[in-house]
Parts: C-alpha cells; structure tokens; sequence
C-alpha cells in the first residue's frame, strides 16, 4: 500500500510540473495563433497554425519587415496578423503601390517585398502616413484584400502581442520566419 501511495504522488508531482510548465509558457513565452483570413495570402493563409514569440519584444523592438500578431486597436478582443512597414518617427508613403519609407534622418528608402505575391493592377492613388514615437505601421501581404494602417492607422506598439515565429500546420508547410533583408 505504501508503494502504491508513494507512485501516486509520484504522477501527481509530475502532472503538476507538466501543467505549471504549460501554463509558464503559454502566458510568457510562446502563444499559438489561427491564421483567420486571405490578407497574408500568399506567405500566411486561412487554417495555418502558428507559434507566436511573446517574448523577443522585451529585448528589442520589432524590425521592419517582420510578421506580427496584435490586438486591433479599435476593438482589443480581436486580434490580427499583418507585416511591419513603417517604425516609430518616419513617414511611410505608397504611390502606385510601390512603398517608400522616410526613416527619422529623411532618407528615403524603398522597400523590396519580393514576398508579396502577384497581384491585380496597383491603384494610382497615393497614400502617406507619419508615425508618432511609439507607433508602427502594418500591412497584409495581400495588399489589395488587407484591412490594416491604411485604413485605421498606426499600431501602437503596446497592441503588439508578438512576432510569428514558426509555422506548425499545416505540416507541408512546417516552417520557421525571419525578416526580409530590405
């Protein structure tokens, strides 16, 4: 009896532990994520799973180019997958669809999204935001059929959940993310 009894705190030691690690993790450090949508089509798309870094961000700032998960500043309850374009403090202007970033000196610097896929005629109009301190811009790789700053505005960085790290479903198409050089 002594045995059994020592085995069961045993497992229950150890569930403990695994479930305390889980919840660790989940809260800290790592977060799953559903692509819901067509605005990251083609890099990201409707059903794909992925493993969201919560903890980077309390190193560094996010860099240009990178994939983030936020919550939609105009309603927090909803949370959104989009690519960084434009950092705090510049000015992020879109003519013909051809993206160029004024970064905090004044050079102008355009952006080569060479993983933005093929798409329908760019739109003549002109598009031109200015970033606060504090504030990023985000955009679909889906340009055309994205709902980002474009259309409510800068992101501030407090929205930001984290950076997408690796994608685990599905399994074809298992993989891990890093920013595009520009």
């Amino acid at each position: 009896m002594r045995k059994f009894l020592w085995s069961f705190i045993e497992i229950i030691e150890t569930a403990g532990i695994a479930i305390v690690t889980v919840v660790l993790l989940r809260s800290f450090i790592v977060q799953p994520f559903l692509v819901s949508g067509s605005s990251m089509e083609p890099n990201f798309n409707d059903g794909n799973y992925l493993l969201v870094d919560e903890l980077t961000y309390h190193f560094r700032s996010p860099v240009r180019g990178e994939v983030v998960v936020f919550k939609y500043p105009e309603n927090p309850s909803s949370y959104f997958i989009k690519r960084i374009i434009g950092l705090p403090e510049e000015k992020v202007v879109i003519d013909e669809g051809k993206v160029t970033v004024f970064n905090v000196r004044g050079e102008a610097v355009v952006l080569n999204e060479d993983y933005l896929p093929l798409r329908a005629p760019r739109s003549d109009s002109r598009f031109e935001k200015d970033l606060d301190s504090g504030e990023y811009f985000v955009m679909g790789d889906n340009r055309n059929f994205s709902f980002d700053s474009r259309n409510w505005g800068a992101l501030p960085e407090t929205n930001i959940v984290g950076v997408a790290r690796l994608r685990l479903w599905p399994v074809n198409k298992v993989m891990a993310f890093e920013a595009p050089a520009y």
